[in-house]
């Protein structure tokens, strides 16, 4: 290939940023959204929403553009930052987020067939899981083979997610009953619901899982034809699946009022469609669906093994991990995580978990690896870092970093404390990795400051199993 015919136009970036963050989320979303808060406050929430994430996108831009060098995912920031343990940890969160989510897909897959065959029921029925598991190792043993890209898979998902997406927009904003959006657009005709900030508190989670992927667009940043047009890629991409995430949130909530869209099973966008058009518009919603997990069960489980790979090859992860098969597939690490993904579907049949707290804990790993990339990008603009030549723009992105680094920690106050326990009892385990990789180069395992974290985080990991064990908490 020549070197032109290998660098990305900003239409080829932004389909890239588009496609990382447009997955079965927005299918669900009605459904998630109204069972937390009601129409006033989900336009605040996509407000706050909106100007956090695309600070986020700001930061991870401003990052790619100081520290080039640093390449191996945001990982790299936390421990550039803030030293190893934060590094690892921040890996550690990222890819049981990864893995989660695609526990979550698996459930959304059958809660899908579930609307047309009731013996799938949520997702977590024996016989959903079964299959689901049936469908999880047939993934394994194909990426085993060697398939890390198909294009015509690719081209069918992104058309499955986009077209009945475009079409649902349209058609609701057609049929939207100002009245019905209007009815109790506080939400005090609903008790549990509490007040307008709490609404707003309590839908962050949803919001951080449908963006999750906001991130990947920086991994492109040097194949790009032109840096700038990453930047202009991010912004773009952003905003469209923000507006298609907000039309199809808002449209919701003027075909059905808040309380039936609260008790839907999901997709819920199918059950939407259905009262409007009649059948064939949940079929349409379903059948899309469908095929897009499909090829995003894939696209997780490279993703999910990449993550660990590419950990262990900096020595950030034990050596073991970063094993190639003959086909240069990370073999330990898609055993490793896909073991980690079973052994959540049966905990999802026991526990009697959905597809809502599977996004909801996933989004909450996800959050540390979003604090300390906006963290450093905080404290590279305090000190002037890499602004030697452009101090220009030091303030701006202070000032950006700033309110990014004051998002995320609004994210963990709207997570709540359920959601920072179970946290940290995910977070805990990897310590016994963290101290392998660390006898392999002959370090001590922690610094004084590490050590502290540490014993945060096995306290709260502590608080979360007797909240497990004696039904304070659950998944």
């Amino acid at each position: 290939m020549s070197q032109s015919t290998q660098k990305l136009r900003l239409s080829a970036l932004i389909a890239l940023v588009v496609g990382s963050m447009i997955g079965g989320g927005i299918f669900s979303l009605p459904q998630n959204m109204a069972e937390r808060a009601d129409a006033g406050a989900v336009m605040i929430g996509w407000s706050i929403t909106a100007v956090g994430m695309l600070t986020l996108a700001f930061v991870f831009q401003i990052l790619a553009n100081r520290k080039p060098e640093l390449n191996s995912g945001v990982y790299a920031y936390a421990k550039a930052g803030f030293g190893d343990y934060m590094g690892f940890s921040s890996a550690w969160g990222y890819w049981i987020s990864a893995w989660l989510g695609s526990v979550g897909y698996f459930v959304l897959l059958f809660s899908t067939l579930g609307y047309f065959f009731p013996v799938f029921g949520q997702g977590n029925t024996p016989i959903a899981i079964g299959c689901a598991s049936l469908l999880l190792w047939s993934v394994h043993f194909l990426v085993m083979r060697g398939i890390k890209e198909a294009a015509f898979i690719n081209q069918l998902t992104t058309v499955a997610k986009v077209v009945p997406l475009v079409m649902f927009i349209v058609i609701a904003a057609v049929a939207f009953e100002a009245d019905i959006f209007t009815r109790d657009i506080w939400g005090h005709g609903n008790p549990k619901f509490g007040s307008v900030m709490e609404q707003v508190r309590n839908m962050m989670l949803v919001t951080v899982f449908v963006f999750i992927g906001i991130e990947g667009a920086s991994v492109y940043s040097a194949r790009a034809e032109r840096r700038a047009d990453v930047g202009r890629a991010t912004v773009l991409g952003f905003l469209g699946v923000l507006a298609l995430l907000v039309l199809v949130n808002l449209l919701s909530l003027g075909i059905m009022s808040q309380p039936e869209l609260a008790a839907l099973q999901n997709p819920s966008l199918a059950v939407v469609l259905e009262r409007i058009v009649g059948p064939w518009g949940a079929l349409l919603i379903s059948v899309g669906l469908a095929i897009s997990l499909l090829g995003a069960l894939l696209s997780w489980a490279l993703l999910c093994a990449e993550i660990l790979y590419a950990t262990a090859k900096d020595r950030t992860m034990p050596a073991f991990l970063s094993r190639e098969n003959s086909k240069n597939v990370p073999v330990n690490a898609l055993w490793l995580t896909n073991g980690m993904i079973q052994l959540f579907l049966l905990i999802t049949l026991f526990s009697a978990g959905t597809y809502t707290s599977l996004i909801y804990l996933a989004s909450s790993m996800i959050l540390v690896p979003y604090l300390w990339s906006a963290a450093y990008a905080l404290l590279l603009s305090q000190r002037g870092e890499t602004y030697e030549e452009a101090a220009g723009e030091r303030a701006r992105d202070m000032f950006i970093s700033g309110v990014a680094v004051s998002y995320a920690v609004w994210l963990l106050y709207a997570g709540g404390v359920k959601y920072l326990l179970l946290s940290a009892l995910l977070y805990a385990p990897g310590v016994v990795l963290f101290a392998k990789a660390k006898r392999e180069q002959g370090q001590p395992l922690f610094t004084p400051i590490e050590r502290v974290i540490f014993v945060c985080v096995i306290i709260g990991a502590g608080g979360a199993a007797y909240g497990l064990y004696s039904g304070l908490l659950s998944l």
